[in-house]
């Protein structure tokens, strides 16, 4: 086999393993295969221009081409805020801070129930008769904080 055959045989088994990686960052959670992806695309893409380079170098071409792009993936990750959009996502209580609400259920010695939407939550805070406006001011697991509107 020719040095072009070999060259090309390794650049395509580089382009072949950036193809399984790229699969396998889709059907495994978390984000990180996609960098080992890219890297080994890119040695693949080395190998096939520059023919006859031994297969060690190449070995240390993709491990930097790794490192860098785990890199340049992890600085923007980390400099993107995930959470702006919806800080509070999968806490409903901390979304609620803020609104007002009515009192259904007097809050006497301070416990009560306020409506919230459709439903009851139960509420803690200064004593309010039922009728009353007030404001949520906290949440602690499901019962929510409130003060007079």
């Amino acid at each position: 086999m020719s040095a072009f055959g070999i060259a090309w045989s390794i650049g395509a088994l580089w382009l072949a393993a950036a193809l399984v990686l790229l699969m396998a960052e889709m059907v495994l959670p978390g984000f990180f295969l996609i960098f080992l992806g890219v890297a080994a695309a890119l040695t693949g893409v080395f190998a096939l221009i520059v023919p006859g380079v031994p297969i060690l170098l190449q070995a240390l071409i993709f491990a930097v081409l790794t490192g860098g792009a785990v890199a340049i993936g992890w600085r923007w990750y980390r400099g993107s805020d995930q959470s702006s959009s919806a800080p509070h996502l999968n806490d409903r209580a901390a979304r609620l801070i803020g609104k007002r609400v009515e009192v259904c259920d007097a809050i006497v010695g301070g416990e009560g129930r306020v409506k919230v939407g459709d439903g009851a939550w139960n509420a803690t805070g200064p004593d309010a008769g039922v009728g009353t406006s007030v404001r949520i001011v906290g949440a602690t697991g499901g019962v929510l904080q409130v003060e007079p509107a």
